[in-house]
């Protein structure tokens, strides 16, 4: 086995370039956002803070094996559950409750900024998957439909217990990436497609039912099973933005302009003319796309590609299942925030509060995505190879 290797040979410097270029278009695109005079604070200045925090902690995670987090999983699972617990009765003075926002209890107000746990559950609901699987496949060698729906059982119940406080805040959008990262891990898993494929025909059918339902039977969803009025007014200025143009449609009729109005080339740095309130946040990509146009915001969605691509071939290259379990939780996490991000400052889905990873402006967003990386660079750095392994299976990641 060899575990000799410098430093230099076993940091990923690929990741780390990947996530240099999302920190200066970040930086470029809040600099551009702030100049609408809608801020009073100086958030590029914060948004380096952040990804220094980042880089702290993506170093200070490099450095423990990742058979020390699988140990450590429930414990970390654990602490966030509490954290999600502690946030509905918190009490006043430091660790006060933020005010809500669009109706939700989600954050903490501390002395250097609103934090929000859901981020940091994110990634310890993905090591606590990894590791329940893990342990599973280990006791049950032998898989069949009863080992299969023993699993599945397994996952769910890990699943319910931070989504049933998530959805007291109620925070929708995050409750959606538990379910994509859950949607992950099973198929990953290897739990067969006879069980898979009704469950996914039965949440599809949910869906369109709890959409139906919310266009004709608003009273029983509100007051039946605890929807908030903000999210049928996201559901209808998601379809029909232009006849709630002066209140919830608003936001979006300002992305779907700003965007088109950049065309091929954009207006160029700080070009832009369609006003789109808090864009250094959650629309980011509508100073992306009006100011560098479509070839700029085909730049920015080529660059997540490459970063997906990247830890999914990390993935394959795993021989440990704990490893392949949490980065096959991590590209789950970040492809359904990209997909859902984008998608809603052009119209394809509905908006809901998700940041654009490594753009958007947010502390807590960062550091929550700066600990998913600080495990894939300990993954990588701690990676062994065998002296008479495959040729294949030994050739260092890209």
């Amino acid at each position: 086995m060899n575990t000799n290797k410098k430093f230099s040979d076993r940091f990923d410097w690929t990741l780390a370039f990947i996530m240099l270029l999302f920190c200066i278009i970040s930086v470029t695109a809040i600099a551009s956002a702030q100049t609408s005079g809608q801020y009073a604070a100086n958030y590029v200045t914060k948004q380096l803070f952040w990804y220094f925090i980042g880089a702290c902690i993506m170093g200070a995670m490099m450095y423990f094996e990742p058979d020390q987090y699988k140990k450590m999983s429930w414990y970390l699972y654990g602490s966030g559950i509490l954290l999600l617990a502690l946030l509905l009765i918190a009490p006043g003075g430091v660790g006060q409750i933020a005010e809500p926002r669009n109706g939700a209890k989600s954050w903490f107000h501390l002395p250097v900024g609103d934090i929000q746990p859901s981020e940091f559950m994110k990634t310890f609901f993905i090591l606590a998957l990894a590791r329940m699987v893990s342990k599973h496949h280990e006791k049950y060698s032998m898989r069949s439909l009863k080992t299969d729906l023993m699993l599945l059982g397994k996952i769910f119940g890990v699943l319910l217990i931070p989504l049933a406080f998530i959805m007291q805040q109620p925070d929708l959008g995050s409750a959606l990436v538990f379910f994509a990262i859950t949607a992950a891990t099973v198929i990953v898993a290897g739990i067969s497609w006879k069980i898979i494929l009704p469950i996914a025909g039965s949440a599809a059918a949910l869906g369109a039912g709890l959409l139906w339902m919310a266009l004709y039977m608003q009273d029983f969803l509100q007051h039946k099973l605890g929807f908030s009025p903000y999210q049928f007014a996201r559901i209808y200025s998601w379809l029909d933005p232009y006849s709630y143009a002066s209140s919830d449609g608003y936001h979006l009729i300002s992305s779907l302009n700003a965007i088109g109005s950049g065309e091929i080339f954009g207006k160029g740095f700080q070009g832009r003319e369609v006003y789109v309130p808090e864009n250094h946040t959650d629309f980011v990509f509508s100073v992306i796309g009006e100011e560098y146009g479509f070839i700029g915001a085909s730049a920015v969605i080529c660059l997540f590609f490459f970063l997906i691509f990247h830890l999914t071939k990390l993935t394959l290259q795993m021989k440990d299942p704990f490893c392949t379990y949490v980065c096959a939780g991590i590209i789950a996490m970040i492809t359904f925030h990209v997909l859902e991000n984008i998608g809603m400052t052009i119209q394809l889905l509905p908006i809901t509060g998700i940041p654009l990873p490594f753009i958007s402006y947010g502390g807590s967003s960062m550091m929550g995505n700066a600990l998913a990386l600080g495990l894939v660079f300990s993954m990588k750095f701690h990676h062994r190879t065998y002296m008479f392994g495959n040729h294949d299976e030994d050739e260092e990641f890209l």
